[in-house]
């Protein structure tokens, strides 16, 4: 088994959220102005080495060797893009590639079918969690135009994270996807994308379904995806507001084998540091919305308790198999408005990524 951690990219300033939050705003911003909302809460949560501009090869280079050095063995990053808008592309092409570390350190992409938020925090209850603005259409051209630009750009670089000799692709709302473009014509844009690589002398694509919904996962095999897996799969969405760490892991661990079951495909195994967004939400008091990202809160979190989980996952086999070498992936290297993150902080030092060390020694 092999470790990929997912990367968050929205550390710099970009036009878009200026436009909207003012000169130079990036989420660091509500990290250092998030207070605790209940008794115990843990917030703010205060990154050990700092606050950084992802755009800086020597900032991400740190952090990136430290990853590399306690375990994790490959980077899956987030790209968005909406019909050929890229946003916060520059995490990626200027300071992840443009670091001597970036350069040799294998990583993926993940299709981040979402636009950014327009309000951060969130100030409305009444709003739906997405609202219409930051859906991202797509069709069968699209899909190929956006498969090539990867390819041109990303799949072609010698450490581009391949599984059993393909390149790794993740669509984080498969189910979005596919219920958008219809069964027939997501069928059709993953294979005329595949046509395309092939024709343009690329490698085969390795596609994952992350969190298909009950009605899309059957259909995912159909569909041409080759795996199933996970972004953060530890709280219960629908369940009370303060969720146990170690109950939730634990409970999350069971159900891993019912999704390769279901879709007839592996299932790669998904775990979280944690889980806590509040700081992309306002603060109502007790009045607060039962929604993201006011709720849920994942409480108790702790290193040790993510290693545990770690094992489990690193022990797992699916059984629908396939994979020579599967991945597990974890959330996340980098996402602190969200509470999940392995980077060093003030709370637990660099706990969490010496957690990957013990989970991988053991």
């Amino acid at each position: 088994m092999r470790v990929a951690a997912y990367v968050y990219p929205g550390w710099h300033a970009v036009a878009e959220r200026e436009a909207a939050f003012g000169k130079g705003f990036t989420e660091w911003e509500l990290l250092a102005g998030c207070r605790p909302r209940f008794l115990g809460h843990a917030q703010p949560r205060v990154p050990l080495l700092g606050s950084y501009d992802d755009r800086d090869p020597a900032a991400v280079g740190l952090r990136v060797r430290l990853a590399r050095e306690h375990g994790i063995d490959a980077l899956i990053w987030g790209v968005f893009w909406c019909r050929g808008k890229r946003v916060f592309e520059d995490a990626l092409d200027a300071g992840f590639l443009g670091s001597p570390e970036g350069r040799t350190m294998p990583f993926a992409c993940m299709w981040a079918n979402r636009m950014p938020r327009r309000v951060l925090p969130v100030r409305r209850r009444d709003d739906p969690v997405i609202t219409a603005d930051r859906l991202v259409p797509s069709d069968v051209d699209d899909f190929v135009r956006f498969v090539a630009l990867l390819a041109e750009r990303y799949f072609a670089r010698p450490n581009y994270l391949t599984v059993d000799g393909r390149s790794y692709l993740s669509i984080f709302d498969s189910t979005f996807f596919v219920r958008e473009l219809g069964a027939e014509h997501a069928r059709a844009a993953i294979a005329a994308a595949r046509g395309w690589l092939r024709a343009h002398g690329h490698r085969d694509l390795h596609l994952a379904a992350i969190e298909p919904n009950a009605e899309t996962l059957p259909l995912v095999r159909a569909l041409g995806f080759d795996s199933v897996t996970h972004y953060v799969f530890l709280p219960d969405w629908k369940g009370p507001y303060l969720q146990d760490y170690a109950e939730y892991a634990s409970l999350r661990a069971s159900q891993w084998a019912g999704f390769a079951t279901a879709s007839g495909l592996p299932y790669q195994p998904a775990v979280a540091t944690g889980w806590d967004a509040t700081p992309r939400g306002a603060d109502f008091g007790d009045a607060r919305p039962d929604k993201y990202p006011w709720s849920p809160v994942v409480v108790g979190e702790h290193p040790e308790r993510f290693a545990d989980a770690l094992r489990r996952a690193l022990a797992f086999r699916s059984p629908v198999g396939g994979i020579d070498e599967p991945l597990v992936l974890v959330a996340s290297l980098n996402e602190w408005t969200e509470g999940h993150y392995l980077e060093p902080d003030v709370r637990f030092g660099h706990g969490w990524l010496e957690a990957v060390r013990a989970a991988r020694g053991s």
